[in-house]
């Protein structure tokens, strides 16, 4: 009997070679787009700032984890301001693997929060992809890896972004497993319970999807309608998603010790989240308002002004051509029109429900990027059913079309990079950019501009003391952000002995601020760091020791 020879290296690159062959070029498209982005993560992960809430996201980790490892019987974390309303998922799997990977921790949880954002680019283009081919997938993918209000929240956004890369990996499954309503196939159930269980395992929000489910089942009802066959087909796509939901409980609870101490506390989550009345302000046209007080239409309004323009209206024709009877538009077919229907409920309902029970907003869409990935893919769709039918009777048209689609790519890309790494504080033509949007929008609410502004100071003090020979005094900072950031910065910096925090800014002998807020404005003092995009000023740093030392400043050159 002969032995069946053993795989080698040419036989594997041949396979590889065979599959690259038959692959289909937007796919392979798509796929570049994917590799190119990891080594930019890889490349610039470590510059991006601390964001406000981080250091007590990781605590709230490590109290999850201390709560298991005690039996149980250590439930500070139920003591712990309102953290206990949210999964602790991905703070969680931060706090473990900062025992292990050589990186300091918030470049960890960095680049984990990016992964998770290259994941739910490639979740969005799975779901074009879904429903209209490699092409619409490729769309996707290039419109999300692009839109800077998604980008540049990927390295610090760390609840929101695990989130809508969770959501929208759910969806995807959801819309495979509808295809096969009622008896879909158990590894799209699989995963739809399991993002479903990892979006629950962070965010209460993540029960959102079930309803999606339910939606997906009464829209496969077998025409003509009976009652006897709607209860026999909805009965048994219940039970194929129960195991489903089962996964996806365990995982919740696994990560949110709160959900499991009484089966509706993920209910009650909900709506305690819908009442959280906090003194935060917020900016919406120039005018100030408290988040409970903001008006009905925050959330629609900052997508609209956030979203790359091509982005946001080709979502918007995708919904015109839904609208639309069925005979005037046959570039979707039956079930693409479903599936996007689908894909449409994902974004305006939770929209709906902000509106309609004005609950309380904050930073921007911050909140909201769940629905970034689905707008992307529907965007996606719409440019496609445009090229398609273009394609049918003008190549070179449809040519010029999909030209245009890159060219716009390639500048809101351009965009990015002379923003970065604010990228975050993009706003598109519809308020006059970034330079618009001062001093009328919210915009640097995560003191982003933190590491900058250490590392100017720090070369001010240098050229202006570095070449005394008596020891330099140790400086008090005010700072129009958290003390955490600030002190890891000093930590990175090599500044922890020249500089300290202070709450008391009237003493302060310098002063960080971001512009949002115009917290820049709230001490005087002369300014001797700028930092600045778009020609607007976004963060300041203040010398304020003519106040505080009048004595060194006026020995100083």
């Amino acid at each position: 009997m002969r032995r069946a020879n053993p795989p080698n290296a040419s036989a594997f690159f041949r396979r590889f070679s065979e599959r690259l062959r038959r692959a289909d070029g937007f796919d392979l498209a798509t796929l570049a787009v994917f590799a190119a982005l990891l080594v930019v993560i890889a490349l610039t992960f470590r510059v991006y700032a601390v964001s406000n809430d981080e250091w007590v996201q990781h605590h709230y980790g490590e109290l999850i984890l201390n709560y298991y490892k005690s039996g149980f019987t250590d439930r500070a974390l139920f003591q712990f301001d309102n953290l206990y309303l949210y999964g602790g998922l991905f703070d969680i799997t931060a706090v473990a693997l900062s025992s292990i990977v050589p990186l300091e921790v918030y470049d960890l949880r960095h680049l984990m929060t990016a992964l998770c954002g290259l994941g739910g680019i490639a979740a969005a283009a799975a779901l074009a992809r879904r429903i209209a081919g490699p092409r619409a997938g490729f769309l996707a993918a290039l419109l999300l890896a692009t839109c800077a209000a998604w980008y540049g929240t990927m390295f610090n956004h760390t609840k929101d972004i695990p989130l809508a890369a969770a959501m929208t990996a759910a969806s995807y499954f959801l819309i495979c497993a509808a295809r096969g309503l009622p008896r879909p196939q158990w590894r799209h159930i699989f995963g739809f319970g399991l993002f479903t269980g990892l979006a629950l395992g962070i965010k209460v929000l993540g029960l959102l999807l079930p309803v999606y489910a339910g939606v997906a089942v009464v829209m496969s009802l077998p025409r003509p309608l009976t009652i006897r066959g709607s209860v026999r087909h909805i009965t048994t796509a219940a039970l194929r998603f129960m195991p489903a939901f089962v996964l996806a409980y365990l995982i919740m609870i696994a990560a949110w010790p709160w959900a499991a101490l009484a089966p509706l506390n993920p209910l009650r989550g909900l709506f305690q989240f819908a009442e959280f009345h906090y003194h935060i302000t917020t900016w919406l046209h120039g005018q100030s308002y408290e988040m409970a007080n903001a008006p009905r239409l925050y959330v629609p309004i900052y997508l609209a002004i956030r979203l790359p323009l091509l982005l946001l209206g080709a979502a918007i024709f995708t919904l015109v051509l839904m609208m639309l009877p069925r005979a005037m538009v046959r570039v979707l077919p039956a079930h693409a029109r479903q599936e996007t229907a689908l894909v449409i409920l994902m974004v305006l309902f939770p929209l709906a429900c902000q509106v309609i029970g004005h609950g309380p907003a904050f930073t921007g869409m911050r909140h909201f990027l769940f629905v970034v990935p689905p707008i992307a893919a529907l965007a996606a769709i719409g440019l496609d059913a445009v090229l398609a039918a273009l394609a049918r009777g003008h190549i070179a048209l449809a040519a010029t079309a999909f030209a245009l689609v890159l060219g716009n790519a390639g500048w809101n890309a351009h965009r990015m990079v002379e923003l970065h790494p604010y990228e975050y504080l993009y706003y598109n033509q519809l308020v006059g950019g970034l330079h618009g949007a001062d001093r009328r929008y919210v915009m640097d609410y995560w003191v982003g501009v933190m590491p900058a502004s250490v590392a100017q100071l720090g070369q001010f003090l240098e050229r202006t003391e570095g070449g005394k020979k008596v020891v330099p005094p140790v400086y008090s900072v005010g700072v129009c952000g958290e003390r955490k950031s600030f002190a890891r910065e000093l930590k990175v910096q090599g500044l922890i002995h020249r500089l300290r925090w202070t709450a008391d800014w009237n003493r302060a002998d310098f002063f960080i601020a971001p512009t949002h807020g115009n917290c820049d404005r709230v001490l005087e003092g002369r300014t001797i760091a700028a930092i600045t995009r778009d020609d607007t000023l976004i963060g300041v740093v203040k010398d304020r020791r003519r106040t505080t030392r009048p004595a060194i400043v006026d020995a100083t050159p």
